[in-house]
């Protein structure tokens, strides 16, 4: 059964769209397969590389002065799946998602991962009624002041966004352990551990603080690839 009025969320996401054509987008796999209809995968697939241009595109004009790692960096940080499951969980996008009443008594209509997917391929849909340009604008929206305060963080800050999701999400902070150190004195190789609720990534630096946000930023990333 279709969603009776995604209108809402068309006015939220400010929006030049039909309902009907933003309902593929809402679709999960668990809703789809019930329904012999085509899910919103494919459409995230499109969506995750349309954001990704769109997103160099506005770094490399808004930062000229900005080199390409910093670029990268950058981008990582915003199209990650937190990030977007962020915006999405903002924007109330969970309550219009079309899932099977299996997937909604395991609580898969709030996961962050389904959130980010769909979020993506929502821009792939603006990408493919509306356009580059428009979608482009759209995205530069979606965002508003993130794109700036991203831009203000240290590289390191990777600590400090694991630190914010665990506060967030789990109450607590994340912990980090030395797990071996190898090779000679002048190139010695530290490998930290990182854990947060219950999940855990392993990180590798030239010294212990680069070793920790190794291991912060993927177990950060982990957090938003966690599927259904």
């Amino acid at each position: 059964m279709e969603p009776q009025d995604v209108s809402p969320l068309i006015a939220v996401l400010d929006l030049d769209l039909e309902p009907r054509e933003l309902i593929p987008a809402l679709r999960h796999a668990s809703y789809a397969h019930e329904a012999g209809l085509e899910s919103n995968e494919r459409l995230e697939f499109l969506g995750d590389a349309v954001l990704d241009l769109v997103m160099a595109d506005v770094l490399f004009h808004r930062f000229p002065e900005r080199d390409e790692g910093e670029l990268t960096r950058l981008r990582s940080v915003l199209v990650s799946r937190p990030v977007l499951a962020e915006i999405a969980g903002e924007l109330g996008l969970g309550r219009y998602l079309l899932v099977s009443e299996g997937a909604e008594e395991l609580g898969v209509r709030e996961r962050p991962s389904v959130l980010a997917a769909a979020l993506e391929a929502i821009i792939a849909v603006a990408f493919l009624r509306k356009g580059y340009e428009y979608t482009r604008d759209f995205v530069r929206r979606l965002y508003g002041e993130r794109i700036s305060e991203v831009a203000t963080r240290q590289p390191e800050d990777y600590k400090s966004l694991l630190q914010e999701l665990g506060q967030k999400r789990f109450g607590e902070l994340p912990r980090y352990a030395l797990v071996e150190t190898e090779g000679p004195e002048h190139e010695k190789v530290f490998t930290v551990e990182a854990t947060l609720g219950g999940e855990r990534a392993v990180g590798r630096g030239r010294n212990l603080k680069e070793a920790e946000q190794a291991a912060a930023k993927r177990l950060y990333l982990k957090f938003g690839e966690i599927t259904d």
